[in-house]
């Protein structure tokens, strides 16, 4: 997966579903809520409100946390993506 505004930028690879020991470690990654990766943003409601506008589907609203704020995602193929911010 790579951006569309910078297709030569960073690209990201999760494991293929297809290993054998892919489906078990999702499977109780999502179980315990626990995301797979993350991604740093400026700021998680606006970026939240933008995906959701573009059809993502969420499983985390964005909570403030203290510092932080996060939101979770569904990647569609088992994995769960967090964005988080944490205030300066």
């Amino acid at each position: 997966m790579v951006s569309p505004e910078n297709p030569e930028g960073t690209e990201l690879l999760l494991g293929p579903s297809g290993h054998p020991a892919a489906k078990p470690f999702k499977d109780a990654l999502v179980a315990d809520g626990l995301p797979f990766t993350q991604f740093a943003v400026d700021d998680v409601p606006a970026e939240y409100e933008r995906l959701r506008g573009l059809g993502v589907r969420f499983t985390q609203e964005p909570p403030v946390i203290g510092p932080v704020t996060t939101a979770v995602l569904d990647d569609t193929c088992g994995n769960r993506i967090q964005i988080v911010h944490m205030a300066s």
